[in-house]
């Protein structure tokens, strides 16, 4: 069975509710009406009632009317959620005139749902930036125990023949957040990824660190950065199948493992790529998903406390009904 039909069968046995802050938007209410024909959620729009309802029309939209839509101009919304920004945020000096003018905005709002238990996990980003997707996630959601940075990754949905992952699956991490992570933020990478891995992509993840080095071919800080994240990815979870520092080739080629890491059990086997820096890890998903017609899924956001994806503003219709099924395996995990 192929990833998205696994994680559709999921999310039907199992429905979260997933908000969607841009509930106004065009492709946010077909990717919506579409999850709500399938079963594969329940889905809370925030925008005015009147405009969703006019749009769902003007589209023809059928099933719109299953989900719960809440106003954010709507003053009994902003009095139920405002007191508990309030209460996150007092010590940074904010009064509750200024809670309340926060909580009317979108993003913040589907936030303070997911905080109060009000939905499982939120998807957002088609018309905000992965800037104001964090900020108001950071500020109101927090990152998860033991976890002080928020990585994205991307499953890579291999083509069916190819030698490499495990089921046509790996997960390439950090794409999406941390531009030049430290040893201790590589770690958290690490670890978060190898629980997407499992929860998300459904495959036992066996994580390689890579950098340009493998075992001590290289002599170099941007090196020894990755070894230490390896000391400490281990330190976080001992039981975790994780190996560092390897090249690429090294991490996933079996003959190439065996002449540049022979000792690794990692080495060879990974399908799990955890990258030194975000520019390497943006560069590499895209090259990977241009030249070898590769699916780049995501990015799932990783160690918040509850799941929250973020869109590429070029998404269609399709992608967000994609990482909404996404979210929502997240959110079977979490709960």
């Amino acid at each position: 069975m192929e990833l998205f039909e696994r994680l559709t069968r999921r999310a039907k046995e199992n429905p979260r509710r997933i908000v969607l802050p841009e509930g106004t938007e065009q492709r946010n209410l077909e990717a919506a009406d579409l999850i709500l024909a399938e079963g594969l959620a329940e889905i809370i729009l925030i925008g005015s009632e009147a405009e969703i309802n006019e749009k769902a029309k003007d589209l023809n939209l059928a099933n719109i009317h299953k989900a719960t839509i809440v106003d954010p101009a709507d003053p009994a919304v902003i009095d139920k959620y405002a007191p508990l920004f309030f209460e996150l945020r007092k010590k940074k000096g904010i009064s509750m005139e200024d809670a309340r003018k926060t909580t009317a905005k979108v993003l913040y709002l589907g936030a303070l749902m997911v905080k109060a238990g009000d939905a499982d996990g939120m998807v957002s980003g088609a018309i905000n930036t992965t800037g104001d997707v964090l900020r108001a996630a950071f500020q109101v959601i927090k990152t998860a125990p033991g976890i002080d940075t928020v990585s994205g990754a991307f499953l890579m949905i291999l083509p069916k023949d190819s030698p490499y992952g495990s089921d046509g699956l790996m997960v390439f991490a950090d794409c999406a957040v941390v531009p030049d992570p430290d040893a201790k933020q590589l770690a958290q990478i690490a670890v978060c990824s190898a629980k997407t891995a499992k929860e998300v992509a459904g495959i036992d993840p066996r994580v390689a660190l890579l950098t340009f080095s493998t075992k001590g071919s290289a002599k170099h800080e941007r090196v020894d950065k990755v070894i230490e994240a390896t000391a400490l990815a281990h330190e976080m979870d001992p039981s975790l199948q994780l190996d560092g520092e390897l090249q690429a080739d090294a991490a996933m080629v079996p003959v190439v493992a065996s002449l540049k890491a022979p000792k690794s059990d990692i080495a060879g086997k990974a399908n799990v790529l955890v990258f030194p820096s975000l520019e390497v890890g943006n560069i590499a998903y895209k090259l990977v998903q241009r030249l070898a017609g590769v699916q780049a899924v995501g990015p799932l956001l990783q160690g918040l406390a509850a799941p929250v994806s973020d869109l590429s503003r070029g998404c269609n219709a399709h992608d967000i009904y994609k990482t909404i099924i996404m979210t929502a395996n997240q959110a079977i995990h979490e709960n």
